[in-house]
């Protein structure tokens, strides 16, 4: 069992940057896929950056591609997400999640946080 707690997240105009924790509990933490979606209101989640687990591999979404960048911090048992950059069409909430086989997609991950808000405003 994975249990996620985001934090981080705020208002902020843009072009600023804000960096968002993912404190998870749990020993295999770090043997898992950690990814990164987002939510805007009346839109679907969306993927926007994960590391796997073993060789620390990452991905991203083409619009979030050289101005966020993803990091663990295995000791600690944290994820985190580097925004820079950032745009009011990167208003959402953030949520972290974890799984063993994560990919692209949302349905491919077992373990949720509750979400940290983001608001960029113009």
């Amino acid at each position: 069992q994975v249990q996620l707690v985001e934090s981080g997240g705020g208002a902020v105009q843009a072009g600023g940057s804000l960096r968002l924790s993912c404190a998870a509990s749990g020993r295999t933490f770090n043997a898992y896929t950690r990814a990164w979606f987002r939510q805007a209101p009346g839109k679907e989640r969306e993927f926007v950056a994960s590391i796997r687990c073993c060789g620390g591999s990452t991905s991203y979404a083409d619009s979030v591609k050289g101005r966020f960048t993803v990091s663990t911090d295995n000791a600690k048992n944290t994820l985190y997400l580097q925004m820079n950059s950032l745009k009011p069409e990167d208003t959402a909430v953030y949520y972290c999640a974890a799984d063993q086989l994560g990919g692209l997609g949302s349905t491919e991950y077992v373990y949720w946080g509750q979400g940290t808000q983001v608001t960029v405003s113009s």
